[in-house]
């Protein structure tokens, strides 16, 4: 019998299609030219170095029984691992029990034939799902969501998102499943490359930091850096590792590794990214690794501005009381706290951060934020307000904005920018 043989260099990750009792298996693969970040940025369990050889009635059906017999091995490899007995212990699952528990498939090598298949698998199991399995809770400390930004140094020349580096892939092979700290890792693509720069990782201020983190689902960064030494092309390889963490880059952890040869890098590189986790780990048990509270997102809250639009509305409430029943409509709308969307030209970084801080000092305004960035267009801005969308208006108006009223939303831009074309 003939087989096709892949030498997989890269990584496949599976998810879970839910289809029928047999729970079938859709392979989506994740190439190397790749910048997305964080397939298994959910908490897992993960089994690998699982042997599989099964056969069925063409290829398909081989591969979905080696599946199905990778998932059972590893659910009794995971079960032994976490309650310290022999896997043979192992409750007895039904299939479409562990495909219910089971987030994907990773494909390390495999050779497939017409009817045949074999491979070494991997398993990855929904920490949440699967617990109660285990007879375990399930629920580990974990840290706020952080923003990870790699920087890697060759000489004298850094490089972060820029363009792709070998310490950013030892990153994405990295496992964050089971790490305490909630890595937020960017996917590369569309501004990251403009936004998370190694200029970034020097700046204090804490307005355009709010600003990236917001955007990225984070509330604090980390940044792991290497510097790279090559003894002589071919040879040696020396690299040194520091992480930081915050927009001050406090120092958390520093070492120095060697490998003989470049041929060894990615070894390098993976110890060093498993080191500076458990550096990241032991800081976040020991609480040097808290979340910076001048990251705060609600900082430019102006609560006195707040306070007197609050006065004003109790004002108008007690004259409504006054009035016939058609005014009370009014009232409620006027008491009531909306949340809007809302169009913001944005011509550059400054006016971003100029036009979330003055609206989020309107009266009456509780919060506003950021929802989708276009540097040079049209951005959209989520506002929480006390009242309704005509007295946001009026009140934005007020501070010095241009507002144009759409149908259920606003358009706002300062004196002398012009929208986009084609917004």
């Amino acid at each position: 019998m003939q087989f096709v043989t892949r030498n997989l260099k890269k990584l496949f990750v599976l998810a879970l299609a839910g289809i029928g009792a047999t729970g079938i298996l859709l392979a989506q693969q994740t190439p190397e030219n790749s910048r997305d970040f964080g397939f298994d940025s959910a908490a897992n369990y993960e089994v690998t170095d699982i042997l599989v050889d099964a056969s069925g009635e063409d290829a398909e059906d081989a591969r979905r029984n080696a599946w199905e017999q990778a998932q059972r091995e590893g659910w009794r490899m995971l079960y032994a691992r976490v309650n310290g007995g022999p896997a043979s212990q192992a409750p007895n699952l039904s299939d479409s029990s562990l495909s219910a528990v089971v987030t994907g498939i990773i494909v390390e090598e495999e050779q497939i034939g017409p009817t045949r298949y074999v491979a070494r698998l991997g398993v990855m199991f929904d920490r949440a799902r699967v617990s109660r399995y285990l007879g375990v809770s399930g629920v580990v400390r974990r840290s706020p969501p952080m923003l990870i930004l790699p920087v890697q140094w060759v000489g004298s020349t850094p490089m972060s998102f820029e363009e792709r580096t070998r310490w950013e892939r030892a990153w994405l092979r990295f496992r964050s499943g089971e790490s305490p700290i909630d890595y937020v890792r960017a996917s590369g693509t569309g501004p990251t490359p403009l936004l998370l720069t190694v200029g970034q990782t020097g700046r204090p201020g804490r307005g355009w930091w709010r600003f990236l983190l917001d955007s990225y689902g984070a509330v604090d960064v980390v940044v792991p850096v290497v510097h790279l030494h090559y003894a002589y092309p071919g040879g040696p390889v020396y690299g040194r590792f520091v992480a930081y963490h915050g927009p001050d880059r406090r120092k958390i952890a520093q070492f120095s590794l060697r490998v003989r040869s470049s041929a060894s890098l990615d070894q390098l590189l993976d110890e060093g990214v498993r080191r500076i986790d458990a550096a990241y780990t032991e800081a976040l048990e020991d609480g040097r690794l808290r979340p910076d509270p001048s990251l705060n997102f609600e900082f430019g809250l102006d609560e006195d501005a707040l306070e007197e639009a609050l006065d004003e509305l109790q004002d108008s409430v007690a004259a409504a009381e006054t009035r016939p029943a058609e005014p009370a409509v009014n009232t409620e709308q006027a008491s009531s706290t909306g949340r809007y969307t809302i169009q913001v030209v944005t011509p550059d970084a400054n006016a971003v951060r100029a036009s979330e801080a003055a609206v989020r000092g309107t009266p009456g305004v509780r919060g506003a934020s950021t929802s989708s960035l276009a540097i040079g267009g049209v951005s959209l801005m989520e506002v929480n307000y006390i009242g309704d969308l005509d007295t946001l208006a009026s009140a934005l108006a007020a501070r010095g904005f241009q507002v144009q009223r759409g149908d259920g939303t606003l358009r706002i831009s300062r004196g002398g920018s012009d929208t986009p074309d084609g917004q």
